[in-house]
Formats: structure tokens, sequence, C-alpha cells
């Protein structure tokens, strides 16, 4: 029985200095990182994609009051100022940022008194827009409208983008 304890406490002496080495072992520092001359070259990137093309837009360039048009629908006798029962007409000229692109819009024509009245509001017309593209609305009353001073709105896709003041008298 003798036998069996020395063997028993040499096995556990040797199980203990085992454990003592190993919790005594120095910690393996990381190996430092090259010097930056030696430092590789990050890998080449592809290049970006070029852009999208940016579709064309359209946009009201100008408003011309007249009393007569053309087959253009160009104002060919310019005013600002109509006598009461005068067909008053709003030539809208427009542009693209492409020249040569045609672009859909919308356009309309609100007609309104010096009190905000509205007078005529004319319908809202699909339009193909082009650079120098001309599209016409007009105003008439048989009766006559009252004198003052009036107003025209023309909006694109919903919203006014120019207007042009003018005056009815006698």
């Amino acid at each position: 029985m003798l036998i069996r304890n020395r063997t028993t406490y040499a096995v556990a002496a040797a199980l203990v200095a085992s454990l003592a080495l190993a919790g005594c072992k120095k910690k393996e520092e990381p190996a430092p990182a090259p010097p930056a001359a030696e430092t590789p070259a990050p890998a080449p990137t592809a290049p970006e994609p070029a852009p999208a093309p940016v579709a064309a837009t359209a946009t009201v360039a100008s408003i011309d009051l007249g009393s007569a048009i053309g087959a253009d629908k160009k104002v060919t006798a310019a005013a600002t100022a109509f006598k009461p029962k005068d067909t008053i007409y709003a030539s809208v000229s427009t542009s693209t940022s492409d020249p040569a692109a045609t672009v859909a819009t919308k356009l309309g024509a609100k007609w309104t008194f010096q009190d905000g009245q509205t007078v005529h509001e004319n319908p809202v017309e699909d339009v193909q827009a082009t650079n120098g593209g001309v599209t016409e609305f007009h105003i008439n009353s048989p009766k006559g409208f009252p004198e003052g001073k009036y107003k025209v709105e023309v909006t694109q896709d919903g919203n006014v983008v120019q207007s042009k003041d003018f005056e009815v008298k006698k």
C-alpha cells in the first residue's frame, strides 16, 4: 500500500509541476508588422461605372401675349393691353435641356382678374415639348371682359412656372 501511495504522490506531483510550468509559460508576442516600405500595395480597384445618362427635361422659356397668332402658334400682334372683346392669346415657348430631345410634359393656363377671381382655366394639354416648341392658350368673351388688370399663369406638370400680367381697357 505504501508503494501505491508513493506512485500516486509522484504522479500527482508531476501533474502539478506540469500545470505550474504551463501557467508560467511566457505569452508569445504577435509578429511585428513589416516596415511601411515593405507593405504590399493595395489591390487595384475596378473603375467606377459611368454615371447613368440624365433624361432630358423641358422648361417653359417664355410667354408672349397678343391679339393674333400665326400658323406656328406664335404671337403675330404682341400686346399687354386689350379691348374688352379681343381674343387674348398666350404663346408658351418651351426649351429642353437636350436641344435634340422631345420631352413629354403637361402645360396649362389659368387666367385671373385683379381680385383673384378665375376668369378661365384652359384644360391641361399633354405636350411633346421641343427646343423652340410653342403651345397656344387663349380666352375670349363675346359680351366683353370687364376693364381691369389680369394675369395668366402657366403651369407645367401641375406647378406654376411663369406668369404674365396684362390689362383690359376700352
